[in-house]
C-alpha cells in the first residue's frame, strides 16, 4: 500500500482526494508535535531540525485545508481538528512504528519500563507491587513528579506507563481507573488531646479522662479501609483508642483521644499547617467538601513531598490532610489521630495511563496488568 493510500485508509473518507496525497513522515511528524507540544520538541524526538518540522506543519495545513496547531510564545496548542486527528492516527502509527522497529535478537533481555507518577503513591503501593515481576527480571525505570508534565512526557514518548491524578484530556492518551484514595484530617494526639478540650468546653486533662472512660464521642468510622481495625467495636468504647495488638505499642492508658463529632473548623485557626504546596491543594478541597467554605490559610511548613508531610504532623508540629493510604499505619498504632471521619469524604481516583496502541516491548503489558491487579486491595 503507498503512502497515500495507507493514509487515507488511516483518516477515513474525509477529504480522500487531499489526504491520499500526504506524506506518512507528515504524520509521523504531526504526532510528535501534538504529544510534545511544541515544534522543538518534536524535532528532538524526531532527529529534525526545527525549521524542518515548522515547513513540515505548514505543508500539512496546507494539504488538508486545515488549521492544526495554534501558536503560543511557549509551544503549540492542538486544535479541535487535530485533537481529531490525533486520535485517529496514534494507535496505527505507534503499531507501524513497532512492526518497523528491529527486532532484538533472540535470548535479548527487554528494554526497562519507564514508569512514572507521584512519589508517594509509587513507592508505597506502586513498587512493592511489582516486586514479583522485578524478581522476573523485568527492569524498571521510575520518574517522579506532577501531573500534568508527566503526561505531557507521556505523549512525547519519555515514559511507558503514568499513574495520574487526573484523567487526561484527548483522545491521544489511553486512561482506565486505577485506584481511589480518601484524604483525611489528621494530627498528632497531642494537638487531637487540645482540640478536644476546645470543642467540649473542657480542658485538655478533663477531656483526655473522659476519653479514658468512654465518655467522650469517638470518631467515626476510623476503621475504614483497614487504617484502624475491623469490625464493630463494644459499646460505649472508642473506635479510634480500640484495643489493639501488642506489636502497635500503645495501651489502654494511651489510647488516642476522642474528637468530638460535631467538629468546628475554627478550632484549627492557631494549629500550623503543614502542606506540600503553597496553594493548599489538598486542604482547600477537603475544606470546600467536608464544611462547604473556603479556607483561607498560609502553610507553616511547605514540604514538596506528602512523606515529609506525614513525618512532621507525627512529630507533632501541626495538622494536614492526607491520603488515608499514606497514614493509615500511623492512625492504626495511635501515632496520628484523624480528627474528622465524615460520612462523605473527599475521594480522588488515580488512573494509569499510557499512549495508545500495543507496546513493542512486552514488559510494559506485564507491569500494567499487575499494577491494576494489585490496586484492588489498595
Amino acid at each position: 500500500m503507498a503512502a497515500g493510500e495507507y493514509a487515507a485508509a488511516i483518516l477515513g473518507p474525509v477529504e480522500t482526494a487531499s489526504l491520499a496525497s500526504l506524506d506518512l513522515n507528515l504524520l509521523r511528524t504531526f504526532l510528535a508535535v501534538y504529544r510534545s507540544g511544541s515544534f522543538t520538541g518534536a524535532a528532538r524526538l524526531l532527529g529534525l531540525s526545527q525549521p524542518t518540522v515548522t515547513t513540515q506543519m505548514r505543508a500539512l495545513e496546507r494539504q488538508t485545508g486545515r488549521e492544526l496547531f495554534e501558536r503560543l510564545p511557549r509551544g503549540v496548542r492542538p486544535t479541535p481538528v487535530a485533537d481529531e486527528l490525533a486520535a485517529r492516527i496514534a494507535a496505527p502509527l505507534d503499531e507501524l512504528a513497532a512492526v518497523a522497529s528491529p527486532t532484538p535478537p533472540a535470548g535479548a533481555r527487554a528494554e526497562p519500563v519507564h514508569l512514572a507518577g507521584p512519589a508517594e503513591l509509587l513507592c508505597s503501593r506502586a513498587l512493592p507491587a511489582l516486586a514479583p515481576l522485578i524478581a522476573e527480571g523485568v527492569r524498571l525505570r521510575v520518574a517522579t513528579g506532577l501531573t500534568d508534565p508527566l503526561l505531557d512526557e507521556l505523549r512525547a514518548g519519555r515514559h511507558d506507563l503514568v499513574i495520574a491524578t487526573t484523567r487526561p484530556r484527548g483522545r491521544t492518551l489511553h486512561a482506565v481507573p486505577l485506584t481511589d484514595e480518601e484524604f483525611v484530617l489528621v494530627a498528632a494526639p497531642i494537638w487531637a488531646e487540645r482540640l478536644t478540650g476546645r470543642l467540649t468546653g473542657r480542658g485538655p486533662a478533663r477531656a483526655a479522662e473522659d476519653e479514658v472512660h468512654g465518655q467522650a464521642p469517638g470518631v467515626r468510622g476510623a476503621e475504614r479501609q483497614g487504617s484502624i481495625g475491623q469490625g464493630s467495636e463494644p459499646q460505649g468504647s472508642n473506635e479510634q483508642g480500640a484495643e489493639r495488638p501488642a506489636s502497635a505499642g500503645r495501651n489502654a492508658e494511651k489510647q488516642a483521644p476522642a474528637v468530638p463529632d460535631s467538629f468546628d473548623p475554627a478550632v484549627l485557626h492557631e494549629v500550623p499547617l503543614i502542606t506540600y504546596a503553597e496553594d493548599l491543594p489538598i486542604a482547600r478541597r477537603y475544606w470546600r467538601h467536608v464544611f462547604g467554605r473556603r479556607l483561607s490559610r498560609t502553610a507553616a511548613v511547605t514540604v514538596p513531598d506528602l512523606r515529609g508531610v506525614l513525618a512532621a504532623v507525627a512529630a507533632g508540629a501541626g495538622f494536614s490532610v492526607l491520603p488515608r493510604y499514606l497514614c493509615q499505619d500511623l492512625l492504626a498504632s495511635g501515632a496520628l489521630v484523624a480528627l474528622l471521619e465524615p460520612e462523605d469524604p473527599p475521594i480522588n481516583t488515580g488512573f494509569l495511563v499510557q499512549r495508545p496502541g500495543a507496546s513493542d516491548n512486552p514488559d510494559v503489558a506485564r507491569v500494567r496488568a499487575l499494577l491494576l491487579r494489585a490496586a484492588r486491595s489498595w
